[in-house]
């Protein structure tokens, strides 16, 4: 960890008590990157990633609240997309920066779309790294049978005391819901070292972190089997340069969320990796830092 500076950080426009933890490298006077990871992570999802980036820019990869050493509020509404952007719009304007390229994973990404859709002048360029866009989702979530069956792990996630079952027998469920969403059947992958199997399970196993992880989905608008509801896709655009890398053997989120993405992203690339499953960070961190290198670097240019 000798490349990466930590912090927890203070943020006068979020209320009082809620500090983000935050890990850096990079030079300050470099364009600000910012990484967002996703459950049941914590920063250092982009740990193997961050040190390739930094030639370029100043890189900033904070626990988003409710995960690993920053704040972890009480109530639902804390977590919902809105609340979480602010964080990120907040920890920008710290830093010093009107704009910032953003890159995400996950639940991260749930974040960065709402940024790209609701905040689009603070994004230079977006990078999105297996996390489906909220229309394609809530449309998937509420009315295909197959992403009903790979997402119905989310319903149960929303169910009182889930985050105890996650915690209990020193995290045992969360290493194999963990392992299982990278479609492992016999054994671990190679990325899943003693090393960052010890380091995971320190972050889960900070005090309410597993609560805040799980409280996402609990204050999500939109699980499966849900009633159709009625949504206008043009309150759901994206004007920014977007990036968008898909590892099409993710168990949880399939490669069908990505039809019909470019009708609500215009300037929209995608990447397809066929041998990548949901934690594409871990399996290919060189090939994913060159891809948002390239991406960034081409738009930090124009």
């Amino acid at each position: 960890m000798r490349d990466f500076r930590f912090d927890l950080i203070a943020l006068p426009s979020l209320p009082a008590g809620m500090k983000l933890h935050v890990a850096t490298c990079g030079d300050s006077s470099k364009p600000i990157l910012v990484l967002l990871h996703g459950f049941p992570e914590f920063w250092a999802a982009w740990a193997d990633v961050m040190p390739l980036l930094a030639t370029d820019f100043h890189v900033i990869a904070p626990d988003l609240r409710g995960f690993n050493l920053s704040a972890k509020p009480t109530t639902l509404k804390d977590y919902r997309a809105a609340a979480v952007a602010a964080d990120v719009l907040a920890l920008i304007d710290h830093f010093g920066h009107e704009k910032a390229f953003v890159a995400a994973h996950d639940w991260g990404g749930a974040i960065a779309w709402k940024l790209a859709i609701s905040d689009h002048r603070r994004i230079e360029a977006l990078a999105i790294c297996n996390a489906p866009h909220p229309y394609l989702f809530a449309k998937a979530l509420m009315g295909n049978e197959a992403q009903q069956k790979a997402s119905a792990y989310m319903n149960w996630l929303r169910k009182p005391g889930a985050e105890d079952a996650l915690l209990a027998d020193e995290c045992a469920l969360t290493e194999k819901f963990f392992l299982g969403v990278a479609g492992q059947a016999k054994r671990p992958p190679i990325w899943w070292t003693e090393l960052r199997r010890a380091q995971y399970k320190a972050a889960w196993m900070q005090p309410g972190a597993m609560l805040g992880g799980v409280n996402y989905y609990r204050a999500a608008p939109w699980y499966p089997g849900q009633t159709e509801q009625p949504l206008d896709p043009h309150e759901f655009m994206v004007t920014c340069p977007s990036l968008v890398i898909w590892g099409e053997d993710d168990q949880a989120l399939l490669p069908l969320l990505l039809d019909g993405l470019d009708e609500l992203v215009p300037d929209l690339r995608v990447e397809r990796l066929s041998r990548a499953s949901h934690w594409l960070l871990h399996e290919h961190p060189v090939l994913i830092a060159q891809m948002l290198r390239d991406f960034f670097v081409d738009h930090a240019n124009e």
